[in-house]
């Protein structure tokens, strides 16, 4: 499995690649205009924002709490199911 540490640095093509074979999607939420796609990649959340004209794959803090990082797609995942998945 793809380390955290390693996928920042890989170049944003092989970014999605590694999204696409190793990544798991777990939500979807729309902000202005923009599609935004949460994934878990190990134990690590990857966000991509997919807009008319851009697209951005981002990644958390390793400190970032899951439920800091879960709270935008409250609406669209039952998150307590979801942290007992990824513990």
């Amino acid at each position: 499995m793809l380390e955290y540490s390693m996928f920042e640095r890989l170049p944003y093509r092989s970014q999605r690649e590694a999204l696409k074979k190793e990544g798991t999607l777990i939500a979807r939420r729309q902000v202005n205009g923009y599609t935004i796609l949460l994934y878990t990649l190990g134990h690590t959340f990857v966000e991509v924002w997919t807009g008319a004209e851009a697209e951005v794959v981002s990644t958390f803090k390793q400190t970032a709490s899951a439920m800091a990082v879960l709270e935008p797609y409250a609406d669209e995942v039952d998150i307590r199911q979801l942290i007992s998945t990824l513990s």
